[in-house]
Protein backbone atom coordinates (compact mmCIF):
# COMPACT_ATOMS: atom_id res chain seq x y z
CA UNK A 1 0.00 0.00 0.00
CA UNK A 2 1.63 2.91 -1.24
CA UNK A 3 2.25 6.12 1.62
CA UNK A 4 0.71 4.17 4.00
CA UNK A 5 1.37 4.90 7.71
CA UNK A 6 1.01 1.50 9.98
CA UNK A 7 -0.27 1.20 12.91
CA UNK A 8 0.07 -1.29 15.48
CA UNK A 9 -1.57 -1.51 18.71
CA UNK A 10 0.60 -4.55 21.17
CA UNK A 11 -0.25 -5.75 24.27
CA UNK A 12 2.21 -7.63 26.57
CA UNK A 13 0.64 -9.09 30.04
CA UNK A 14 3.15 -11.00 32.26
CA UNK A 15 2.59 -14.07 32.86
CA UNK A 16 0.65 -14.60 36.41
CA UNK A 17 3.37 -17.28 37.29
CA UNK A 18 6.16 -14.60 37.25
CA UNK A 19 4.32 -13.09 39.53
CA UNK A 20 4.31 -15.88 42.09
CA UNK A 21 7.90 -16.60 41.70
CA UNK A 22 8.69 -12.60 42.48
CA UNK A 23 6.75 -13.19 45.74
CA UNK A 24 8.15 -16.10 47.06
CA UNK A 25 11.61 -14.88 46.83
CA UNK A 26 9.96 -12.43 49.25
CA UNK A 27 10.89 -8.92 46.98
CA UNK A 28 7.14 -7.96 48.51
CA UNK A 29 4.42 -9.12 50.29
CA UNK A 30 1.61 -7.43 48.01
CA UNK A 31 2.94 -6.46 44.66
CA UNK A 32 0.75 -3.90 42.81
CA UNK A 33 0.21 -4.12 39.22
CA UNK A 34 2.09 -1.46 37.11
CA UNK A 35 4.92 -2.61 39.95
CA UNK A 36 9.10 -2.23 38.23
CA UNK A 37 9.45 -5.72 39.25
CA UNK A 38 6.13 -7.39 38.50
CA UNK A 39 4.59 -5.79 35.85
CA UNK A 40 1.35 -7.90 35.23
CA UNK A 41 0.15 -5.80 32.12
CA UNK A 42 1.75 -2.78 30.36
CA UNK A 43 -0.25 -1.73 27.15
CA UNK A 44 2.15 -0.04 24.25
CA UNK A 45 0.57 1.65 21.67
CA UNK A 46 1.29 3.24 18.19
CA UNK A 47 -1.73 5.57 16.48
CA UNK A 48 -1.94 5.35 12.96
CA UNK A 49 -3.70 6.90 10.15
CA UNK A 50 -4.73 6.32 6.77
CA UNK A 51 -4.48 8.01 3.60
CA UNK A 52 -7.74 8.13 1.70
CA UNK A 53 -6.80 8.21 -1.80
CA UNK A 54 -4.70 4.79 -1.31
CA UNK A 55 -7.92 3.32 -0.86
CA UNK A 56 -9.21 0.88 -3.03
CA UNK A 57 -12.26 1.44 -5.18
CA UNK A 58 -13.34 -0.57 -7.99
CA UNK A 59 -13.73 1.20 -11.54
CA UNK A 60 -16.96 2.10 -12.89
CA UNK A 61 -18.16 -0.03 -15.39
CA UNK A 62 -17.56 1.42 -19.31
CA UNK A 63 -20.52 3.29 -21.03
CA UNK A 64 -21.86 1.07 -23.21
CA UNK A 65 -20.52 1.12 -27.15
CA UNK A 66 -22.49 3.56 -29.25
CA UNK A 67 -23.65 1.68 -32.75
CA UNK A 68 -21.70 2.86 -35.88
CA UNK A 69 -25.00 3.84 -37.49
CA UNK A 70 -25.93 6.20 -35.11
CA UNK A 71 -22.78 8.67 -36.06
CA UNK A 72 -26.04 11.37 -37.35
CA UNK A 73 -25.14 9.44 -41.10
CA UNK A 74 -27.67 8.80 -43.70
CA UNK A 75 -29.08 5.97 -43.31
CA UNK A 76 -30.67 4.13 -46.71
CA UNK A 77 -32.37 0.40 -46.25
CA UNK A 78 -34.51 -2.06 -48.20
CA UNK A 79 -36.25 -4.90 -47.13
CA UNK A 80 -34.18 -7.80 -48.15
CA UNK A 81 -34.72 -11.84 -47.71
CA UNK A 82 -33.33 -14.23 -44.90
CA UNK A 83 -34.37 -16.92 -47.42
CA UNK A 84 -31.37 -20.04 -46.96
CA UNK A 85 -29.57 -18.33 -44.68
CA UNK A 86 -29.75 -15.65 -42.10
CA UNK A 87 -26.50 -13.95 -42.71
CA UNK A 88 -27.42 -13.73 -46.61
CA UNK A 89 -29.78 -10.82 -45.99
CA UNK A 90 -26.93 -8.53 -44.53
CA UNK A 91 -24.93 -9.75 -47.70
CA UNK A 92 -27.63 -8.66 -50.37
CA UNK A 93 -28.92 -5.21 -48.86
CA UNK A 94 -24.77 -4.27 -48.54
CA UNK A 95 -24.10 -5.46 -52.57
CA UNK A 96 -27.26 -3.47 -52.99
CA UNK A 97 -25.65 -0.48 -52.03
CA UNK A 98 -27.73 -0.53 -48.42
CA UNK A 99 -26.48 0.68 -45.29
CA UNK A 100 -29.36 -0.01 -43.55
CA UNK A 101 -31.90 -3.16 -43.56
CA UNK A 102 -35.56 -4.79 -42.76
CA UNK A 103 -36.38 -8.35 -42.39
CA UNK A 104 -38.92 -10.77 -41.36
CA UNK A 105 -37.37 -12.77 -38.65
CA UNK A 106 -39.61 -15.88 -40.11
CA UNK A 107 -42.60 -16.80 -42.53
CA UNK A 108 -44.43 -13.46 -42.93
CA UNK A 109 -48.22 -15.00 -43.88
CA UNK A 110 -48.32 -18.52 -41.65
CA UNK A 111 -48.02 -19.03 -37.98
CA UNK A 112 -44.86 -20.61 -36.70
CA UNK A 113 -45.61 -24.10 -35.42
CA UNK A 114 -42.94 -25.82 -33.16
CA UNK A 115 -39.95 -23.91 -31.69
CA UNK A 116 -39.39 -20.52 -33.44
CA UNK A 117 -35.99 -19.67 -31.64
CA UNK A 118 -33.37 -18.80 -33.76
CA UNK A 119 -30.21 -21.13 -32.71
CA UNK A 120 -27.15 -18.83 -30.98
CA UNK A 121 -24.81 -19.91 -33.45
CA UNK A 122 -26.68 -18.52 -36.21
CA UNK A 123 -27.79 -15.28 -34.32
CA UNK A 124 -23.84 -15.02 -33.05
CA UNK A 125 -22.74 -15.65 -36.85
CA UNK A 126 -25.42 -13.13 -37.62
CA UNK A 127 -24.44 -10.28 -35.31
CA UNK A 128 -20.90 -10.29 -35.81
CA UNK A 129 -21.43 -9.59 -39.76
CA UNK A 130 -23.15 -6.95 -39.71
CA UNK A 131 -20.72 -5.30 -37.31
CA UNK A 132 -18.13 -5.82 -39.89
CA UNK A 133 -20.29 -4.72 -42.42
CA UNK A 134 -21.32 -1.67 -40.83
CA UNK A 135 -25.05 -1.80 -41.46
CA UNK A 136 -27.49 -0.43 -39.29
CA UNK A 137 -30.44 0.47 -38.08
CA UNK A 138 -31.76 -3.57 -38.35
CA UNK A 139 -35.61 -2.85 -38.63
CA UNK A 140 -37.45 -6.42 -38.20
CA UNK A 141 -41.05 -6.73 -39.40
CA UNK A 142 -43.65 -8.64 -37.57
CA UNK A 143 -45.97 -11.74 -38.95
CA UNK A 144 -48.97 -10.11 -40.89
CA UNK A 145 -51.20 -12.78 -39.36
CA UNK A 146 -50.67 -10.62 -36.17
CA UNK A 147 -53.92 -8.70 -35.14
CA UNK A 148 -53.49 -7.43 -31.27
CA UNK A 149 -56.82 -5.59 -32.13
CA UNK A 150 -58.36 -8.57 -32.81
CA UNK A 151 -61.72 -8.91 -30.89
CA UNK A 152 -61.99 -12.77 -31.51
CA UNK A 153 -60.13 -14.09 -28.35
CA UNK A 154 -58.44 -17.30 -30.23
CA UNK A 155 -56.68 -15.06 -32.79
CA UNK A 156 -56.19 -12.45 -30.02
CA UNK A 157 -54.14 -14.94 -27.83
CA UNK A 158 -52.52 -16.47 -31.50
CA UNK A 159 -51.36 -13.25 -31.88
CA UNK A 160 -50.04 -12.13 -28.68
CA UNK A 161 -47.89 -15.64 -28.59
CA UNK A 162 -46.58 -15.11 -31.97
CA UNK A 163 -45.81 -10.87 -31.62
CA UNK A 164 -43.81 -13.00 -27.84
CA UNK A 165 -42.18 -14.82 -30.23
CA UNK A 166 -41.46 -12.02 -32.89
CA UNK A 167 -39.47 -9.69 -29.99
CA UNK A 168 -37.53 -12.95 -28.30
CA UNK A 169 -36.16 -13.90 -32.39
CA UNK A 170 -35.28 -9.39 -32.33
CA UNK A 171 -33.54 -9.87 -29.39
CA UNK A 172 -31.42 -12.67 -30.40
CA UNK A 173 -30.72 -11.11 -33.55
CA UNK A 174 -29.76 -7.71 -31.84
CA UNK A 175 -32.35 -5.45 -33.85
CA UNK A 176 -32.64 -2.26 -33.18
CA UNK A 177 -36.46 -1.89 -33.97
CA UNK A 178 -39.79 -4.09 -34.43
CA UNK A 179 -42.36 -2.85 -37.02
CA UNK A 180 -45.65 -3.32 -35.84
CA UNK A 181 -48.81 -3.02 -37.67
CA UNK A 182 -51.74 -1.53 -35.38
CA UNK A 183 -54.13 -4.51 -36.57
CA UNK A 184 -57.57 -4.13 -37.20
CA UNK A 185 -60.54 -3.86 -35.06
CA UNK A 186 -63.47 -5.01 -37.12
CA UNK A 187 -66.55 -4.48 -35.06
CA UNK A 188 -65.16 -3.34 -31.89
CA UNK A 189 -64.85 -0.03 -32.23
CA UNK A 190 -61.23 2.35 -31.86
CA UNK A 191 -61.40 2.74 -28.38
CA UNK A 192 -61.90 -0.92 -27.33
CA UNK A 193 -59.06 -1.59 -30.07
CA UNK A 194 -56.90 1.14 -28.63
CA UNK A 195 -57.28 -0.83 -25.19
CA UNK A 196 -56.35 -4.51 -26.45
CA UNK A 197 -53.64 -3.10 -28.56
CA UNK A 198 -52.12 -1.88 -25.77
CA UNK A 199 -52.74 -5.25 -23.36
CA UNK A 200 -51.76 -7.27 -26.10
CA UNK A 201 -48.34 -5.50 -26.24
CA UNK A 202 -47.92 -5.59 -22.23
CA UNK A 203 -48.44 -9.33 -22.25
CA UNK A 204 -46.26 -10.09 -25.02
CA UNK A 205 -43.24 -7.92 -23.55
CA UNK A 206 -43.91 -9.83 -19.83
CA UNK A 207 -40.85 -11.58 -18.67
CA UNK A 208 -38.50 -9.88 -21.35
CA UNK A 209 -35.70 -7.40 -20.93
CA UNK A 210 -35.80 -5.63 -24.19
CA UNK A 211 -32.34 -4.42 -23.80
CA UNK A 212 -32.70 -1.38 -26.35
CA UNK A 213 -34.93 -3.09 -28.74
CA UNK A 214 -37.78 -0.64 -29.64
CA UNK A 215 -41.41 -1.24 -31.09
CA UNK A 216 -43.05 0.75 -33.48
CA UNK A 217 -46.11 1.29 -34.83
CA UNK A 218 -46.76 1.77 -38.61
CA UNK A 219 -49.21 3.78 -40.15
CA UNK A 220 -51.52 2.27 -42.21
CA UNK A 221 -53.67 2.82 -45.08
CA UNK A 222 -56.82 2.70 -43.74
CA UNK A 223 -58.32 -0.49 -45.25
CA UNK A 224 -61.15 -1.47 -44.01
CA UNK A 225 -61.28 -1.46 -40.41
CA UNK A 226 -57.38 -1.45 -40.05
CA UNK A 227 -56.04 1.29 -36.91
CA UNK A 228 -53.49 3.52 -37.49
CA UNK A 229 -54.27 5.60 -40.91
CA UNK A 230 -55.14 8.34 -37.65
CA UNK A 231 -52.37 9.99 -36.11
CA UNK A 232 -54.53 10.24 -33.17
CA UNK A 233 -55.03 6.23 -32.70
CA UNK A 234 -51.09 6.11 -32.87
CA UNK A 235 -51.03 8.26 -30.55
CA UNK A 236 -53.53 6.98 -28.00
CA UNK A 237 -52.00 3.39 -28.17
CA UNK A 238 -48.76 4.99 -27.11
CA UNK A 239 -50.28 6.68 -24.29
CA UNK A 240 -51.72 3.41 -22.91
CA UNK A 241 -48.27 1.72 -23.16
CA UNK A 242 -46.22 4.48 -21.69
CA UNK A 243 -44.33 2.21 -19.95
CA UNK A 244 -43.13 0.43 -23.01
CA UNK A 245 -40.25 1.62 -25.43
CA UNK A 246 -42.76 2.10 -28.17
CA UNK A 247 -41.92 4.80 -31.29
CA UNK A 248 -43.54 5.28 -34.40
CA UNK A 249 -42.99 4.29 -38.19
CA UNK A 250 -44.45 6.63 -40.53
CA UNK A 251 -45.15 4.62 -44.25
CA UNK A 252 -45.36 7.49 -47.44
CA UNK A 253 -47.78 4.90 -49.47
CA UNK A 254 -49.42 4.31 -46.67
CA UNK A 255 -49.78 7.96 -45.44
CA UNK A 256 -50.58 9.10 -48.99
CA UNK A 257 -53.58 6.50 -49.45
CA UNK A 258 -55.20 8.02 -45.70
CA UNK A 259 -55.25 11.24 -47.79
CA UNK A 260 -52.28 13.00 -46.68
CA UNK A 261 -51.30 15.24 -50.17
CA UNK A 262 -46.64 15.16 -49.29
CA UNK A 263 -46.66 15.63 -52.80
CA UNK A 264 -46.05 19.46 -52.47
CA UNK A 265 -43.73 21.24 -50.08
CA UNK A 266 -47.02 22.57 -48.42
CA UNK A 267 -48.30 19.41 -48.18
CA UNK A 268 -45.74 17.86 -46.83
CA UNK A 269 -45.13 20.47 -43.97
CA UNK A 270 -48.43 19.99 -43.13
CA UNK A 271 -48.21 16.48 -42.70
CA UNK A 272 -44.74 16.88 -40.60
CA UNK A 273 -46.56 19.20 -38.60
CA UNK A 274 -49.41 16.85 -37.81
CA UNK A 275 -47.53 14.13 -36.81
CA UNK A 276 -45.25 16.43 -35.22
CA UNK A 277 -48.82 17.90 -33.10
CA UNK A 278 -50.33 14.25 -32.15
CA UNK A 279 -47.40 11.84 -31.86
CA UNK A 280 -44.48 13.86 -31.53
CA UNK A 281 -41.85 13.89 -34.70
CA UNK A 282 -39.03 12.78 -32.10
CA UNK A 283 -40.81 9.65 -31.72
CA UNK A 284 -40.55 8.42 -35.77
CA UNK A 285 -37.93 6.38 -36.12
CA UNK A 286 -38.15 5.14 -38.94
CA UNK A 287 -39.82 5.89 -42.25
CA UNK A 288 -40.93 3.27 -45.11
CA UNK A 289 -40.29 4.66 -48.41
CA UNK A 290 -42.38 3.84 -50.75
CA UNK A 291 -44.24 5.39 -53.69
CA UNK A 292 -48.30 4.48 -54.42
CA UNK A 293 -50.33 3.05 -57.47
CA UNK A 294 -53.16 4.27 -55.93
CA UNK A 295 -54.60 7.52 -55.49
CA UNK A 296 -54.45 9.93 -52.88
CA UNK A 297 -56.79 9.05 -50.17
CA UNK A 298 -57.69 5.59 -51.98
CA UNK A 299 -57.30 4.00 -48.32
CA UNK A 300 -56.15 1.18 -50.87
CA UNK A 301 -52.01 -0.21 -49.56
CA UNK A 302 -50.16 -0.47 -52.77
CA UNK A 303 -46.21 0.16 -53.23
CA UNK A 304 -44.55 1.53 -56.46
CA UNK A 305 -41.44 2.12 -57.12
CA UNK A 306 -39.41 5.40 -56.49
CA UNK A 307 -40.84 7.80 -59.10
CA UNK A 308 -43.18 5.60 -60.96
CA UNK A 309 -46.06 6.04 -58.70
CA UNK A 310 -48.85 8.90 -57.40
CA UNK A 311 -46.46 10.44 -55.13
CA UNK A 312 -43.65 11.78 -57.95
CA UNK A 313 -39.81 11.52 -57.72
CA UNK A 314 -39.48 15.06 -56.87
CA UNK A 315 -41.52 14.65 -54.05
CA UNK A 316 -39.49 12.41 -52.36
CA UNK A 317 -36.21 14.19 -52.90
CA UNK A 318 -38.15 16.98 -50.83
CA UNK A 319 -38.75 14.42 -47.82
CA UNK A 320 -35.40 12.33 -47.99
CA UNK A 321 -33.61 16.02 -47.26
CA UNK A 322 -36.53 17.59 -45.11
CA UNK A 323 -34.66 18.86 -41.91
CA UNK A 324 -37.37 17.82 -39.79
CA UNK A 325 -36.63 14.13 -40.89
CA UNK A 326 -33.05 13.87 -40.53
CA UNK A 327 -31.22 10.80 -38.81
CA UNK A 328 -34.31 9.22 -39.46
CA UNK A 329 -33.66 5.85 -41.14
CA UNK A 330 -35.23 5.32 -44.75
CA UNK A 331 -36.31 1.81 -45.97
CA UNK A 332 -37.33 0.58 -48.92
CA UNK A 333 -40.26 -1.61 -49.54
CA UNK A 334 -40.45 -1.47 -53.25
CA UNK A 335 -42.11 -4.42 -55.69
CA UNK A 336 -39.50 -6.62 -57.22
CA UNK A 337 -41.74 -7.11 -61.08
CA UNK A 338 -37.86 -7.63 -63.11
CA UNK A 339 -34.27 -8.36 -61.93
CA UNK A 340 -32.63 -5.32 -60.28
CA UNK A 341 -35.50 -3.22 -59.19
CA UNK A 342 -34.13 -3.31 -56.08
CA UNK A 343 -30.48 -1.58 -57.14
CA UNK A 344 -32.40 0.95 -59.16
CA UNK A 345 -34.86 1.84 -56.26
CA UNK A 346 -31.86 1.95 -53.53
CA UNK A 347 -29.60 4.59 -55.94
CA UNK A 348 -32.24 6.35 -57.18
CA UNK A 349 -33.00 7.34 -53.02
CA UNK A 350 -29.05 7.87 -52.96
CA UNK A 351 -29.28 10.03 -56.17
CA UNK A 352 -32.00 11.96 -54.01
CA UNK A 353 -29.75 12.64 -51.45
CA UNK A 354 -26.98 14.00 -54.17
CA UNK A 355 -24.73 10.23 -53.58
CA UNK A 356 -23.47 8.31 -56.79
CA UNK A 357 -23.04 4.76 -55.69
CA UNK A 358 -21.01 2.21 -57.80
CA UNK A 359 -23.11 -0.41 -59.65
CA UNK A 360 -23.18 -3.45 -58.60
CA UNK A 361 -24.72 -5.40 -61.68
CA UNK A 362 -23.98 -8.63 -59.67
CA UNK A 363 -26.18 -7.89 -56.73
CA UNK A 364 -29.53 -9.77 -56.50
CA UNK A 365 -32.39 -8.58 -55.16
CA UNK A 366 -33.82 -8.40 -51.80
CA UNK A 367 -36.73 -10.92 -52.70
CA UNK A 368 -37.35 -12.87 -55.35
CA UNK A 369 -39.31 -11.00 -58.30
CA UNK A 370 -43.24 -11.60 -58.30
CA UNK A 371 -44.74 -14.28 -60.65
CA UNK A 372 -47.32 -12.28 -62.81
CA UNK A 373 -50.54 -14.17 -62.98
CA UNK A 374 -52.27 -14.63 -65.93
CA UNK A 375 -55.47 -12.32 -66.02
CA UNK A 376 -58.70 -14.06 -65.64
CA UNK A 377 -60.23 -11.98 -67.90
CA UNK A 378 -57.66 -13.22 -71.01
CA UNK A 379 -57.76 -17.47 -69.53
CA UNK A 380 -61.85 -16.80 -69.45
CA UNK A 381 -61.60 -15.25 -73.26
CA UNK A 382 -59.60 -18.51 -74.21
CA UNK A 383 -61.95 -20.60 -72.84
CA UNK A 384 -64.90 -18.68 -74.61
CA UNK A 385 -62.91 -19.09 -77.94
CA UNK A 386 -61.96 -22.10 -78.04
CA UNK A 387 -65.76 -23.50 -76.91
CA UNK A 388 -67.06 -21.47 -79.66
CA UNK A 389 -64.61 -23.09 -82.22
CA UNK A 390 -65.78 -26.38 -81.34
CA UNK A 391 -69.38 -25.34 -81.70
CA UNK A 392 -68.98 -23.92 -85.06
CA UNK A 393 -67.23 -27.13 -86.12
CA UNK A 394 -69.79 -29.08 -85.00
CA UNK A 395 -72.72 -27.02 -86.79
CA UNK A 396 -70.66 -27.49 -90.25
CA UNK A 397 -70.24 -31.07 -89.74
CA UNK A 398 -74.21 -31.46 -88.79
CA UNK A 399 -75.22 -29.31 -91.57
CA UNK A 400 -72.91 -31.48 -93.98
CA UNK A 401 -74.35 -34.47 -92.77
CA UNK A 402 -77.89 -33.04 -93.18
CA UNK A 403 -76.87 -32.62 -97.24
CA UNK A 404 -75.74 -35.59 -97.61
CA UNK A 405 -78.96 -37.77 -96.89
Amino acid sequence: MRNARVSVRIIVQADASDAIVCARRGSAASLAPGHAEVMTEENYGINLTFDAADEYRPEAPPPPEIPAWKNGSTRIGIHTSIAGDLSGALEIAHALGANALQIFSSSPRMWVRGPSRISEADATRFRDRRKELGLGPLVIHDNYLINLASPNPVLRTRSVQAFHQEIVRALALGADFLVAHPGCCMESGAAAAVASIANGLKQATRGLKLDGLEILLENTAGQGTSMGSKFEELRAVLDASSDLPLGVCIDTAHTFAAGWDIRTTDGLDKTLQAIDNTIGLERVRVVHVNDSKTHLGSRVDRHEHIGKGKIGLESFGRLLNHPQLAGRAFILETPIDKPGDDRRNVAALWKLMGVVIPVNNGARDGMKPRRKKKSKVHAHGNVSKRKTAVKSRARVVARRKSRGK
